[in-house]
């Protein structure tokens, strides 16, 4: 197996280091355009093989493609990080330009790959990549819902003091902070409704503050988080090169599912070897599918804006 990450930034980086630790394949690329930028990374990642026990053949390149060739898995996470104040609709003019780019050129090299779409904002650079490739939509992922989700089991943790792992709970629709929905009525601990463990106050707090997770971390770094947008990457690429079939909430196209057409949102899926083989219908309620289709209109009206941009 070979696995490409372009964007040796620290999210790419912090990617490609999970990949690289729980190899998931015998060689893994990281590509960016800055002179010596991803070596430097692939170095530095490799010289922790014979501490953390990996054998991961870890190869940077500056912005030459063909050594990409053949990868089965290709991850995007090129563009620039949002910065305090920044929302993600901003970052729309500099890296949907990026992102088409990466994706022609990855693509004359590797064109049966799946693509992993990290880049922000991340619901229309999926639709970008989608249709600006015109894979099949299978093939075309976007990692959001799994990064958001796991911010909303860490915020029930806090207030149930209990273990991360034995929470399942799930985020939708937008990755973005007034578009997503934190599903509390559906969250359990360990198939106990949180609902009937917190109150309704303290559901909300969760929620809301699950909404500005990526707000909130942004105000303290100064730029974008990278740990969990990385280790959420991985852990779908995972999925797709192990064959495991795990549901997660990722970005995909949307063909009358939830009530939505023409649109890529995230919704619940079986990950595997193909890409994302099937959508998960969860029955929202009518307060839920009020918001999911709130949240579609502002990511169509992102979307729109892709017409005014991209050639």
């Amino acid at each position: 197996m070979k696995i490409t990450v372009v964007g040796a930034g620290a999210v790419g980086a912090t990617c490609a280091d999970n990949i690289a630790r729980k190899e998931l394949a015998e060689e893994l690329v990281l590509l960016d355009i800055k002179e010596g930028f991803a070596e430097g990374k692939a170095l530095d990642i490799s010289q922790t093989a014979s501490l953390l026990g990996f054998d991961t053949n870890v190869i940077g390149v500056t912005n030459d493609y063909s050594r990409t060739a053949n990868s089965d898995v290709v991850v995007i996470t090129s563009g620039i990080p949002r910065k305090p104040g920044m929302t993600r609709e901003e970052l729309i003019g500099t890296n949907a330009r990026i992102v088409e780019g990466v994706c022609k050129n990855l693509l004359e090299y590797s064109p049966n790959a799946i693509v992993v779409v990290i880049s922000n904002p991340m619901d229309t650079m999926t639709y970008l990549a989608l249709k600006s490739t015109g894979l099949d939509k299978h093939r075309i992922i976007g990692m959001g819902g799994i990064l958001d989700s796991a911010r909303f089991k860490l915020y029930l943790q806090k207030e149930l003091n209990c273990s991360p792992n034995d929470l399942h709970a799930t985020v939708i629709v937008g990755h973005g902070d007034t578009t997503m929905i934190p599903l509390t009525r559906l969250a359990t601990l360990n198939s106990h409704p949180v609902s009937n463990l917190l109150s309704a106050d303290q559901l909300k707090k969760v929620s809301d503050d699950t909404m500005v997770g990526g707000a909130t971390l942004t105000k303290l770094l100064g730029t974008s988080a990278w740990y969990a947008p990385g280790a959420a990457g991985a852990a779908l690429v995972e999925s797709i090169i192990r064959n495991e079939r795990k549901v997660f909430p990722c970005c995909v196209y949307l063909e009358g599912e939830y009530g939505q057409t023409d649109i890529c949102m995230g919704v619940p899926v079986v990950i595997g070897k193909n890409g994302w083989e099937s959508i998960i219908d969860y029955k929202l309620n009518e307060a839920e599918q009020a918001a999911f289709n709130k949240s579609a209109d502002a990511v169509r009206s992102m979307n729109s804006v892709l017409s005014t941009l991209v050639a």
